[in-house]
């Protein structure tokens, strides 16, 4: 069995229900699946700082969650983590870099993520994640992902300086239309996988996210591609920017598409 690691800790988050949203997932698939959860972080109110601000305020909950992913990856099948901002893989890429050094990252967002302290126009700490573990800016967290070794699944919301950053590091984009399980299964050969998902990737209207980017993936086409992954490849998953709702409804609907594109991991897991 596995251990759920969930960021309670505020890592740049922005919107008020991040840090609940990770926690609602984790206890779902608890309650589904009988896992148990390890929390990292305490909560703290969202702001719209700058990274030059949240960065540090995140530093024990990234200190944190370095610690418990890097336990996971030598100790259990599956190393599940469930975050409140992107931001908080600046915790665990650098890690599978180091630890599998052949993985190839699908990041499953609608956003690249790529952009640096000298491109980006907002400011937002989780624009800058998947470029920190690359090494294109020191975040204090580590590096070494390869940029050739990540593939954007489902990206379409990309300005023209990160663009540029992502078209000279030579990383791979699946927009939308592009997505299907021969593509994703073309792109990983026969590597390890590590799966980051932000559920603003999702046509908007199938659950609250941090930002809302139409023209997005449908919950079965993620799922075909978790059916499509061969078990003995995937080594972890990250979901993240799961924003909970003050409508119980709103929720319950929404970790039912969670749970339900999960699923074909998760349901062989446990078969065991």
């Amino acid at each position: 069995m596995i251990d759920l690691i969930v960021s309670q800790g505020r890592v740049a988050d922005r919107a008020p229900r991040m840090i609940e949203g990770a926690a609602r997932t984790a206890q779902a698939l608890q309650h589904r699946y009988g896992f148990g959860i390890h929390a990292i972080g305490r909560p703290q109110p969202h702001a719209s700082d700058d990274w030059r601000d949240s960065l540090p305020q995140a530093r024990d909950t990234l200190l944190g969650l370095r610690d418990a992913i890097d336990r996971s990856l030598r100790t259990q099948p599956l190393t599940v983590l469930l975050s409140n901002t992107c931001s908080a893989s600046l915790a665990s890429l650098p890690l599978v870099a180091q630890t599998h050094p052949d993985a190839v990252v699908l990041w499953i967002d609608a956003h690249g993520d790529f952009n640096t302290p000298d491109t980006t126009a907002s400011g937002y700490l989780g624009g800058m994640v998947l470029a920190g573990a690359c090494g294109l800016w020191d975040s204090g967290h580590g590096a070494g992902l390869q940029p050739g070794q990540v593939v954007l699944v489902g990206a379409r919301d990309i300005d023209a300086p990160e663009q540029a950053l992502l078209t000279q590091a030579g990383v791979r984009i699946l927009p939308p239309a592009q997505v299907t399980p021969q593509a994703v299964l073309a792109a990983i050969g026969n590597a390890p996988v590590w799966v980051h998902i932000d559920w603003d990737v999702l046509e908007p209207g199938h659950l609250p996210a941090d930002y809302v980017v139409p023209n997005g993936l449908y919950p079965a086409q993620i799922r075909a591609l978790f059916e499509a992954i061969p078990a003995a490849q995937l080594r972890g998953i990250e979901l993240a920017e799961f924003n909970a709702s003050l409508d119980e409804t709103v929720n319950a609907a929404a970790l039912d598409v969670i749970l339900g594109i999960v699923a074909p991991v998760f349901d062989r897991l446990v078969r065991r």
